[in-house]
């Protein structure tokens, strides 16, 4: 009998499916992506605003979307997919190296 996995392994898998793909096929590269917001919204603001917070605002987002709607699975993969970006991006910011090269 075949077990199947639980749904937060399902639901992060999702996100790096996303993130890794479909989505940086369709906006580029996430610190090109988000490094534009980040740009637009400085601008819009006022004041600096980097490319890891444009990603954790936009998880954010989604975590208040999932306030009013909890089961809305959409919203959980992608606020899963923007604190990914979120860590990638600081953690490039910060001049650390790359988590895959740290992968167990």
């Amino acid at each position: 009998m075949t077990s199947l996995p639980p749904p937060r392994a399902v639901v992060l898998r999702e996100a790096e499916a996303l993130v890794c793909g479909a989505r940086q096929r369709d906006y580029g590269p996430p610190a090109e992506s988000f490094g534009r917001i980040a740009a637009l919204w400085s601008a819009y603001l006022g004041r600096a605003v980097t490319p890891a917070q444009v990603a954790g605002c936009m998880a954010l987002l989604k975590i208040a979307r999932l306030a009013y709607q909890p089961a809305h699975r959409d919203s959980a993969v992608d606020s899963c997919g923007y604190l990914a970006l979120a860590a990638e991006l600081a953690e490039r910011d910060a001049g650390l190296p790359a988590a895959a090269a740290l992968a167990v």
